[in-house]
């Protein structure tokens, strides 16, 4: 069931949702939580979609917040909010409002999304692209709990990852985060079947690509070891290189599923670890919505050590197009206390 309002308030909005829930036969309201995405016109099809698809697992009011740019002066000190109600079967397990902003409106969205909000459930906010730098005090991302973010959407992540560290605030996440779970509870699996202490890590993947940025940081805070950052063709992360002294770990992905694990003294093994849909990666984020401590510490510990002008400099395009190895290193572990003895590899890398 789909209700267009034009030229509406938020009061109207909610009327109308109450006469769609009737109408349908359900009465009760049966979501979790208020997911508020934040996006343009162009890319307000995709998260919607996606949002859509986790409602599955997650049953959500969704707000799917439009801010239209205004193509003239006039324009734009004509305030106006038009809405669009979807219930049923047009918005999957839960509902979504769908909301456009005009004029100066477009500066106070936040008064239109919070009579909007479910009472007593929590508020997630997620910008796919376009995010603010200090998401916790965006108007919007002050309602949140959890603000989600995307690093991967920038035209310049390594710079976003800087601005990120600068402004976290507990509830703060990224899907470039997200995206790297399957490989930290690979690697932390893979040490806890052996007891050898690592000496030096090497990561590679794609040169822009804040998720292998994470890794890297992620791995240099849990070992306290350096930690190579080396660029290749993708996809997305390829390789993480583990040298500890009982012999070499490996995970290697060079096609973007299919992934071989290899450890010194045990057979190879093949393990899926395929890229994710942007779905499964806001389920994921929906999932918990207290602060991720974990991904606060990999963000500040690595993010004043990246290289990237260093590493695109590195990058040499031989006659064949591929890419050149190793590059110099991007993340380290700071020096320690000299009286401090060398701690032993951490097995519960992931936790």
């Amino acid at each position: 069931m789909k209700t267009d309002l034009t030229d509406t308030t938020a009061s109207k909005i909610n009327k109308a949702l109450v006469l769609g829930r009737r109408a349908i036969g359900t009465p009760a309201i049966g979501m979790v939580l208020t997911l508020v995405i934040v996006t343009d016109e162009e890319n307000a099809y995709d998260a919607l979609r996606a949002a859509s698809d986790a409602a599955h697992e997650h049953p959500s009011r969704t707000l799917l917040v439009i801010k239209r740019v205004s193509r003239s002066p006039r324009d734009r000190t004509q305030s106006r909010l038009d809405a669009e109600v979807r219930l049923g079967a047009d918005a999957g397990t839960g509902e979504t409002i769908v909301l456009r902003l005009y004029g100066d409106v477009v500066d106070h969205a936040q008064s239109v999304v919070l009579p909007l909000l479910l009472p007593d459930a929590p508020v997630v906010v997620w910008w796919p692209v376009n995010a603010p730098l200090d998401p916790a005090k965006d108007p919007l991302g002050a309602l949140a709990q959890r603000r989600v973010t995307d690093t991967y959407a920038c035209e310049e992540p390594i710079r976003e990852l800087v601005a990120r560290a600068d402004a976290y605030a507990p509830g703060d996440t990224d899907l470039s985060w997200t995206r790297i779970t399957p490989w930290r509870s690979m690697l932390a699996a893979a040490l806890d079947q052996v007891d050898c202490q690592v000496q030096a890590v090497e990561v590679e993947g794609e040169e822009f690509n804040p998720s292998c940025e994470l890794l890297a940081m992620w791995l240099a805070d849990r070992l306290d070891v350096p930690v190579k950052r080396s660029v290749s063709s993708g996809p997305g992360l390829t390789a993480v290189r583990m040298d500890t002294d009982c012999g070499p770990v490996v995970l290697d992905r060079a096609d973007g599923s299919l992934a071989n694990l290899s450890i010194q003294g045990q057979p190879a093994r093949a393990v899926a670890l395929k890229r994710r849909e942007t779905a499964e990666l806001i389920a994921e984020e929906l999932r918990r919505l207290d602060p991720d401590d974990t991904y606060a510490s990999a963000l500040r510990y690595g993010v004043d050590r990246l290289d990237a002008p260093a590493r695109a400099d590195a990058v040499d395009g031989d006659d064949s197009g591929a890419v050149s190895a190793p590059v110099p290193t991007a993340a380290k572990a700071p020096a320690k206390d000299a009286t401090r003895k060398k701690a032993p590899v951490r097995k519960a890398a992931a936790k």
